[in-house]
């Protein structure tokens, strides 16, 4: 579990990612902010702030980050935290075929643009929470 005197408070995290988005320059911008909010909508117990240099999901421990890299399309990279956490492999369902998976607990859901999030919408939150569930 992440050291909770390193996590910001969730209304900390939630200021630094909205100043964050507010100067965000990038071609899905608006597609990224519905994706957070997305996010957000999937538990009442995810937090957010700024790790590793772009807005990032947390419960008890960090668990998905935007990969703000990618020019075309969203791409957000789920994980276990920052160190390894020896899991071995994480099943998750992924009917809609969203996730490509980097390592055994490590995956990144790209998504091409707003319209391909609308539609998987209910793909996405069940990936999530499916993820959230394994978390340490």
């Amino acid at each position: 579990m992440a050291n909770a005197a390193k996590l910001p408070t969730p209304e900390a995290g939630a200021a630094a990612v909205t100043a964050f988005m507010a100067t965000l320059d990038h071609p899905q911008k608006a597609a990224l902010a519905a994706l957070r909010a997305l996010i957000l909508s999937v538990d009442p117990t995810i937090a957010e702030g700024i790790k590793w240099n772009a807005p990032s999901f947390r419960t008890t421990d960090w668990f998905a980050t935007f990969n703000l890299r990618a020019k075309t399309g969203i791409e957000l990279i789920l994980h276990f935290g920052a160190k390894a956490k020896g899991l071995g492999d994480v099943a998750i369902a992924d009917p809609d075929g969203l996730l490509k998976w980097l390592a055994k607990d490590r995956a990144m859901l790209r998504i091409a643009d707003a319209a391909a999030l609308d539609r998987h919408q209910a793909a996405i939150s069940a990936i999530l929470r499916q993820w959230i569930a394994v978390l340490p």
